[in-house]
């Protein structure tokens, strides 16, 4: 019998390094900082850590804008740093993941400068380079998702290149079967040295349409939504051509060719697409992506229906593929403040860790979400986040969900002895790692708790997973797997609620962490953001 490899239904933990812990008192977390809290990571119960980027960098995206794929930035450590890390790591038995930015690098980056010089150099056509329009203006209509157009001019060339990020970030041309070899290499880099798999940021913007056409305009009506106020030009048009071309396909599979040359590796897209559950379910097809995530959870809608009809649509496309699920990360605000408001309510943290980790699929969950952090509020003059500033006040950035990890509640929280780079709030101090540690009731020994039980429950880990019709606020779902099935519902609001249960003889299971329902009879009683689990039988 096959064994279930380690990436189903794996609980991975996102470490953002700027944000962890400080080692050295610069106030930017670093890879020894990530090494001195291994030990808490471990304790957490989840099954592996994903690195967000510490390669060499100008720090214009705060590292997703890369000058050397193959380095540690000096603000972060070394390439020694990240071989402990790794060696630490694996004695844990924690698996490590990194992020790996295909679709563009830093305008840093040894490759760009070199393009950038001329039209004859041999890394001219590396970059997407594009003549202008007899007016001289940008060769179509292409916006990037930080504002404004998404090409910029080059003097030395006399031609424009694609940035679909910012404009520090250009865009590699894929079509260039140079590029993916070169791309690739440095895959091989990282696996060589013993990494056990990627998180690909942004994987379905490595293509562009080669012939350049204008993307179509979008109606008025359908401009919110995928993370895109309607504030941004970015949501003005369908986004046809300059992302999630067909061509992508095949370099999916030449990638995943080469982590199967590396047995139990394995590789998580990013995908931000105009139908992101259908690419998601195109690209974890099988001999492509191990696994695939988007952004659907990641809004502000935290209604029954919303949820249940998301994952069921994935569910219907992806016959084949393995999902990945999160609700927080270091690009949107935290789950506890989208859903619940200020200030962050712990009830409804444990709920939703239980809920999260009750779905279908792996999980991805962000540092801090153990402790039930909510966003952070960050002054305009202490915002770092390019994104943020360019559209303050009607959108914050995304500085509120990068605050520092609290340690404890002294001053700078444990964090840094020189400058945080971004304030810590005093309720986060207030929830730190060191006042929940001793508290049976806290966010963090609940979060712990439920992980625990979760690992002693196959059902949840690999079972299917079939949505029953309820009406809000209550999610219900039962999850089967080896004649096994059990019931869920989680009540979404702040008051109780009652629900009638499915047929059958339903045998309640202690569920340790999140606050949990009651049967009555037929009757289920949920109390405010509580759960209950029960087994058929």
């Amino acid at each position: 019998m096959s064994q279930t490899p380690w990436w189903r239904g794996a609980v991975i933990y996102q470490i953002y390094p700027r944000s962890f812990l400080d080692a050295n008192g610069d106030g930017v977390g670093d890879l020894p900082g990530i090494i001195d809290r291994l030990d808490y990571v471990a304790a957490l119960g989840v099954d592996a850590i994903w690195i967000s980027p510490f390669f060499t960098s100008p720090m214009a995206d705060f590292g997703y804008d890369i000058a050397d794929h193959r380095d540690v930035d000096p603000l972060f450590g070394s390439l020694a740093d990240f071989d402990r890390l790794l060696a630490r790591a694996h004695a844990l038995g924690l698996k490590v993941m990194i992020d790996q930015v295909f679709s563009h690098t830093s305008i840093d980056h040894a490759w760009f400068r070199e393009s950038r010089q001329d039209r004859t150099n041999p890394k001219a056509d590396w970059y997407v380079w594009a003549d202008p329009r007899e007016d001289g203006t940008p060769p179509n209509n292409w916006m990037s998702i930080f504002g404004g157009v998404a090409w910029q001019w080059e003097p030395r060339r006399e031609q424009y290149f694609l940035h679909n990020f910012l404009a520090d970030q250009p865009d590699l041309d894929f079509h260039n079967p140079a590029v993916q070899e070169a791309t690739l290499d440095y895959v091989r880099f990282w696996l060589d040295r013993g990494v056990d798999g990627f998180r690909l940021d942004s994987i379905n913007f490595c293509f562009h349409d080669a012939q350049l056409r204008d993307n179509p305009a979008k109606p008025l009506d359908q401009r919110v939504g995928r993370g895109f106020s309607a504030d941004n030009p970015y949501a003005y048009q369908y986004h046809y051509y300059n992302n999630t071309q067909p061509e992508n396909i095949g370099f999916i599979e030449r990638l995943r060719g080469l982590l199967d040359e590396y047995p139990g590796t394995v590789s998580l897209g990013e995908i931000s697409a105009e139908d992101s559950l259908a690419t998601t379910a195109e690209y974890t097809a099988p001999g492509r992506l191990h696994m695939g995530y988007s952004f659907e959870l990641l809004v502000k809608d935290f209604s029954a229906g919303y949820i249940r009809d998301t994952v069921s649509r994935l569910e219907a496309t992806m016959t084949d593929g393995w999902p990945c699920w999160a609700i927080s990360n270091h690009d949107v605000e935290r789950a506890v403040t989208r859903w619940g408001g200020h200030p962050a309510q712990p009830r409804l943290a444990r709920l939703l860790v239980a809920l999260l980790c009750s779905l279908r699929g792996s999980i991805c969950l962000y540092q801090g979400e153990e402790l039930g952090l909510g966003e952070a509020e960050v002054p305009f003059e202490a915002l770092q986040d390019p994104y943020g500033i360019t559209f303050w006040p009607n959108f914050k950035g995304r500085d509120g969900c990068r605050t520092p990890m609290p340690w404890t509640d002294a001053p700078l929280a444990g964090f840094t002895t020189g400058q945080p780079w971004l304030p810590i709030p005093a309720e986060h101090a207030a929830a730190a790692v060191a006042v929940q540690e001793h508290d049976p009731h806290s966010v963090l020994n609940a979060f712990r708790r439920f992980m625990g039980w979760r690992r002693t429950m196959p059902t949840l880990l690999v079972g299917d997973i079939a949505f029953l019709a309820t009406a809000e606020p209550v999610l219900m779902f039962q999850r089967r797997h080896a004649g096994e099935t059990l019931l869920l519902a989680f009540n979404l609001s702040a008051e109780e609620v009652r629900v009638v249960l499915p047929e059958g003889s339903w045998q309640a299971l202690h569920v340790p962490g999140p606050d949990v329902g009651h049967a009555e009879g037929a009757e289920l009683v949920l109390s405010a953001q509580s759960m209950y689990c029960a087994r058929q039988g």
